[in-house]
């Protein structure tokens, strides 16, 4: 059934049946998404791998918390912009050339500082314009997913989405300190770009070139469409609580993440175990997702919302007591878990959007998610300038904290449609 828009204040109705409850395996009878999972996931190891190099060369050559976490985040940050300016044209272009080209931009950035001598600023430069077309690329894949996962089993594909992202932040986290031992940072940025590429072939190959929801536009109306379609989407009350009930809890957790470096250098601790905690995180993840996903109701995550945001935040609040490296590894990992918060609100994100706003819609959700991940580790890498790595990661947890408070008061379960 088709998703409608959520009313502003639902009125009395007879109780509708509970949602059907979905499995992975019938999730992953659907070929177009086990192909997008697998390139998605393949995107998401050059990523880490990508992304770790950097942030361990730049923190190695400055010793700054605020440009360690700059490295971190800016692949990240600049995303929010090109979802204003051309989000629509998730909606109006063929899926096939938008993903492929999603892979092979990012390509062309690990492979560029890997075969020329750049300055670092021209690089994080070079990233940081890239990433602006990341959300385009994004929502062009979320909505053939939408598309094809209805209900529940659409919960359960967000599910895999990410079980296979934290499996492959840990692969890439590994490949990363492989490759650096092994090969330098070059060839570890080199390692990334072929991961890009392997994964935009599998979709030329496999993805068949269909036709796009919404007639294709000039620049100047698409440009026009994206703008007026977003302001339509945030002026939606029920649309702009889901969206920063996914933003806010990833932007104060993600600014913990970006301290991890800093937090090594602060207590002495060796950097090379920055791995070790980059992983801890994506593995708390894999699990919280795995029980959450595999073993509750849908009635049940979405009641479970606000306590899981709780648990992605209390856990942080350890590290005031500087806790050594096994220790922050289990704080992070029980931290992890409460990732899965998500997984209550995708119904409800679903339900709240316009139909012929799919595309655009998860587009410009991806690109808060990944803009709060470049933005949170900016502000509090300030903050850690200002005091210290371990004291900026407590008081993130305490924001997590402080956002689980809004979200049990003001976000509610999404309606149910009656069949």
């Amino acid at each position: 059934m088709t998703a409608t828009a959520a009313p502003t204040s639902p009125g009395p109705s007879a109780a509708p049946a509970p949602p059907a409850r979905a499995t992975y395996r019938a999730v992953l009878a659907h070929p177009r998404f086990r192909l997008l999972l697998l390139t998605r996931t393949l995107g998401v190891v050059a990523d880490g791998l990508r992304i770790t190099t950097l942030a361990v060369l730049v923190y190695a050559a400055t010793g700054s918390p605020l440009l360690g976490a700059l490295a971190f985040g800016i692949g990240f940050a600049p995303q929010l912009l090109g979802s204003l300016l051309l989000g629509a044209l998730a909606d109006r272009a063929r899926p096939r050339p938008l993903i492929i080209a999603g892979h092979l931009l990012p390509a062309l950035t690990a492979a560029a500082p890997a075969l020329v001598r750049l300055p670092t600023a021209v690089t994080l430069s070079l990233i940081g314009a890239a990433s602006c077309l990341t959300p385009v690329f994004g929502g062009a894949g979320s909505r053939l997913i939408a598309a094809e996962l209805t209900g529940d089993a659409y919960v359960l594909g967000r599910s895999l989405s990410n079980l296979s992202s934290s499996g492959a932040q840990l692969l890439g986290l590994a490949a990363a300190g492989t490759a650096l031992a092994g090969c330098g940072p070059r060839g570890a940025l080199l390692l990334s770009a072929v991961g890009y590429l392997l994964a935009a072939l599998l979709v030329r190959l496999r993805l068949p070139d269909l036709d796009p929801p919404m007639a294709a536009e000039d620049s100047a109306r698409v440009l026009h469409g994206s703008w007026t379609g977003n302001r339509a989407l945030l002026a939606d009350r029920a649309v702009r609580r889901q969206l920063l009930a996914q933003w806010l809890p990833l932007a104060f957790a993600s600014g913990a993440e970006g301290l991890i470096v800093a937090y090594l250098g602060e207590r002495g601790l060796p950097v090379a175990c920055a791995g070790l905690l980059f992983g801890a995180l994506p593995v708390g993840m894999l699990l919280g997702d795995l029980v959450v996903g595999r073993l509750l109701r849908p009635a049940a995550r979405e009641r479970l919302v606000a306590p899981l945001v709780a648990l992605l935040g209390l856990p942080l609040l350890g590290f005031a007591w500087r806790p050594g490296v096994p220790g922050a590894a289990l704080l992070l990992a029980v931290s992890g878990a409460g990732f899965a918060y998500g997984l209550g609100l995708q119904r409800g994100f679903l339900a709240a959007l316009p139909a012929d706003r799919h595309g655009q819609a998860f587009g410009l959700l991806a690109a808060g998610v990944m803009t709060v991940q470049g933005v949170g580790p900016l502000l509090f890498g300030a903050l850690a300038q200002l005091g210290t790595p371990a004291d900026a990661m407590a008081g993130a947890g305490a924001a997590v904290l402080l956002t689980a408070c809004w979200i049990r008061r003001s976000v509610s379960a999404p309606p149910e449609q009656a069949g």
